[in-house]
């Protein structure tokens, strides 16, 4: 397969994982199982987590150490992007109205001419932003780094193994836009098609992410972390809380080692 096929086929794995997630609104009739949106979310989590870390925060460093004058502290754009990402989500929490499907908390600015289900929308929405972003950026991080003939963990396959986890993480969250709607809105078609549509950010952002990495090496590092700490603060204020507010948390939890564990031999594996 050409390198050229792998990064178009990695940038569109997040926004059909949640497509396929979408389409669960014909297979169950008005929600899924709790036990299996508890495994769903806790599973999401771990995969998040373990991609935040193997995928994105220790390439950052390993980045950092061969960009001036960063070497000898190269865990400061690690740190600093990690933090700068999780208040880019921290701002759009605040700014975008939107619910939170596990406990039904609403942030944002309040208005009342959006649904339930159109609320739930913009959260996952707001959830694939990160997620695309960082897809892309290991993406065009990798392709630069190769390009350079630079020795680096940073490789096309390990960006491959990144957006195959985002992809199995937005199956759940396809169907959390999704079957919502289907309430509201009394047709299953429609209610695919908008939980579909959530995830078309994801590809966009990873198109985004694609050309910033490629384009402007010397941030290469910042942009990883920042993706980190935007997906780390996604884990801690949404799936985590989710996934432990059901009938079964220990379920939730054993789906976060499942998760973790998945995602860490992906990346380890393919890279």
């Amino acid at each position: 397969m050409s390198d050229e096929l792998l990064i178009i086929i990695g940038l569109s794995l997040g926004g059909i994982g949640t497509a396929l997630g979408a389409a669960f609104v014909f297979v169950f009739k008005k929600r899924i199982p709790s036990q299996l949106n508890t495994i769903f979310l806790g599973f999401s989590a771990g995969v998040m987590i373990a991609a935040s870390v193997w995928s994105l925060l220790i390439p950052a460093i390993e980045q950092s150490e061969t960009i001036a004058p960063f070497e000898n502290i190269a865990w400061l754009p690690a740190l600093l992007g990690f933090l700068i990402g999780g208040l880019f989500l921290f701002a759009i929490d605040k700014l975008v109205p939107h619910l939170h499907g596990s406990t039904n908390e609403e942030e944002g600015i309040h208005t009342r001419k959006l649904s339930r289900g159109w609320k739930l929308f913009f959260a996952m929405t707001i959830h694939n932003i990160p997620e695309g972003l960082a897809v892309g950026f290991a993406f065009g991080a990798a392709l630069a780094l190769q390009e350079q003939h630079a020795t680096t963990s940073m490789t096309l396959i390990g960006a491959m193994a990144l957006a195959i986890g985002m992809f199995i993480q937005n199956l759940p969250e396809g169907a959390a836009v999704s079957m919502p709607l289907l309430s509201e809105l009394g047709s299953r078609r429609k209610a695919f098609n908008i939980g579909a549509l959530s995830g078309i950010v994801e590809p966009i952002f990873a198109v985004v992410g694609f050309f910033l990495a490629h384009e402007i090496a010397p941030l290469l590092p910042w942009f990883l972390a920042f993706a980190a700490g935007a997906m780390v603060y996604v884990v801690a204020e949404e799936l985590i809380p989710g996934a432990n507010s059901g009938e079964n948390p220990h379920l939730g939890t054993l789906g976060v080692m499942a998760g973790f564990a998945i995602m860490m031999v992906l990346d380890i594996a393919l890279s």
